[in-house]
Order: C-alpha cells, then sequence, then structure tokens
C-alpha cells in the first residue's frame, strides 16, 4: 500500500459542502413577520365577524327576552324565528321594495355619478372644479334639516309613497361620493384610448361607453356596491315617504317589531339575517372587482 493510500484512509472522507445561505428579497418577510401578520389578520377577522354571529345566535333563541340570558339558547335552539318572519310577516314584500329600490339607485345612480366623474376627468368646462366640491359639499347637510322641503317637493311632483322618491334621493346621498371615487379612477386610465376612440370615428359618449367603461370595471363595481348598500340600509326618508305598508322596505319593515313598550328581539334578529343574504350575494357577484376598484382609484387626482 502506498504512502498517498494510507494517508487519504486516514483522512477520511471530504466534509460535505455547506449550503449557500438563501438571501431574503426586498420586501419579503421572515419567519417572525409572517407569524405576526397571519395573527394579526385572524384577531381582526374574529371582530369582523363576532357581531354577525352573536347576531345569528340570538335569531336561534325562541323567546323575545332571550338576549338577557343568552347562555340559556343552547339548550333550546330553534328555526322558529324564521319561520314565523316568513310567513306572519309582509317579509316578501319588503323584499320586492328593497330589490326595486336598491336596483334601481345602482343603476340610476352609477350611471349618473360614471358620466359626472368621466365628464369631470376628461373635459374642461367651465366650472367643472367647482361642480366635484359642490357635489362633496351636498353630503354636510344632516338628514333631519332635508326631510320636509323634500317632503314638500315630492308631495307637490305626486311621488309621495312611490318607489321613484326612495330612488330618487338615494341617489343625491350615493351619487356625489361615486362621481369623487370614479373620477379618481378614469384619471388612471390613460388619455390614449380616448385619442384612438376618435381616431377611430367614435363619439365622445361612444368612446366612453366602448372603450372607458370595460377599463373602469372594477371602480364601477365598488361603486355599485357602495349604492346598493345605501339604497338597502336607508330609514329616515323611507320610513318618511313610504305610506302603504306592502311597499315598505327591510330597513322600515324592521320597525314593526318594536312597540312603545315592547320590542321583539329575537324575530328582528332572524329577519336582519334574511336581510343579510341579498347584500351577501350583491357582494359575491362584484368582490372580484372591490379590491383593484378600492385601491387604483386613490392614485391620481
Amino acid at each position: 500500500m502506498s504512502t498517498t493510500t494510507l494517508e487519504k484512509t486516514q483522512a477520511g472522507p471530504a466534509p460535505a459542502a455547506r449550503p449557500a445561505r438563501r438571501t431574503r428579497r426586498r420586501g419579503e418577510r421572515g419567519p417572525l413577520g409572517a407569524a405576526l401578520l397571519h395573527t394579526g389578520l385572524t384577531l381582526a377577522s374574529l371582530v369582523a365577524l363576532a357581531p354577525v354571529a352573536w347576531l345569528v345566535f340570538l335569531s336561534l333563541g325562541p323567546d323575545k327576552d332571550d338576549y338577557l340570558h343568552p347562555g340559556k339558547i343552547l339548550g333550546k335552539l330553534t328555526f322558529s324565528n324564521y319561520g314565523f318572519v316568513l310567513r306572519h310577516t309582509a317579509f316578501f314584500d319588503w323584499f320586492k321594495s328593497t330589490m326595486i329600490v336598491a336596483l334601481g339607485t345602482t343603476l340610476i345612480g352609477v350611471f349618473v355619478a360614471a358620466t359626472t366623474g368621466y365628464a369631470v376627468s376628461r373635459m374642461r368646462f367651465p366650472g367643472y372644479k367647482p361642480l366635484m366640491w359642490v357635489l362633496l359639499l351636498t353630503q354636510a347637510f344632516p338628514v333631519a334639516i332635508l326631510i320636509v322641503p323634500m317632503y314638500e317637493i315630492f308631495s307637490e311632483l305626486g311621488l309621495i309613497d312611490t318607489y321613484w322618491a326612495l330612488i330618487v334621493i338615494n341617489c343625491t346621498t350615493a351619487v356625489p361620493y361615486s362621481a369623487w371615487l370614479l373620477k379618481g379612477y378614469f384619471d388612471t386610465i390613460p388619455f390614449e384610448i380616448d385619442e384612438a376612440g376618435r381616431v377611430d370615428g367614435l363619439t365622445p359618449f361612444g368612446t366612453f361607453a366602448r372603450l372607458i367603461l370595460p377599463l373602469a370595471r372594477p371602480g364601477l363595481a365598488v361603486a355599485a356596491f357602495y349604492n346598493f348598500i345605501t339604497a338597502v340600509g336607508e330609514v329616515a326618508f323611507a320610513t318618511t315617504f313610504m305610506l302603504d305598508d306592502s311597499k315598505y322596505t327591510f330597513a322600515v319593515g324592521l320597525q314593526s317589531f318594536v312597540s312603545e313598550h315592547d320590542a321583539q328581539w329575537n324575530y328582528m334578529a332572524a329577519t336582519a339575517v334574511l336581510i343579510s343574504i341579498p347584500v351577501s350575494v350583491f357582494f359575491y357577484l362584484v368582490q372580484k372587482n372591490l379590491v383593484t376598484g378600492l385601491t387604483a382609484g386613490g392614485t391620481k387626482g
């Protein structure tokens, strides 16, 4: 055996090479940061879901005073409150009225807000800047101040106890915010698209309808959702302007469970859970575009 062979045998195997240390990319979170982030998001989700879960839990208690002793509900859970609301109240009339008002407000409000926002974003006409500030100023007036003059106006027009009254009033509330939102979103769309439309022979409205609106779907989704929930949750004007019980919206129908000396909280909770279903469905239909629409409009203008 040669000396070279003996030395290799005594030295043993060569040590394995250490794996190269992974370099964290810029913006990448470490294990501790990721754990803290997920913990925070979990806690925030629980805080957001707790009121909803509590409402559903109270709706399963058969007695109106079960909210005072929630621990006793576990032993007598029932869906009887939902059966009572669906069979012995005007729930489906409330549903029809709410959908007419909410969808009407959404369609008209988004159209008006989109055309207004696009005009201010693209066109320079006298008073275009004051117009947006006037729209914003309309949000400063309390509802209590507006009810009486609006009641007088709609009474003269013969619109009291009609769906059109609520649709128009809800639009006056939702359109100013939606116009500001969509104006900011239209500002992010390049002007070259409008110029290309004009080169192709499109009118300004044709450019708006065929080129700009498809690109603005995220912003339109946010505006539509805002208009929808504004109409569903509006109480003051709906209570004042709707005289026929069959035309009550959900927000007004809930008040039928409250009297001067009593409140049927179990039926109110069940009705509130049922009300959330159409809102959740509408949210599901537009949720793909909501996050993009909420963030993109704040980049310019």
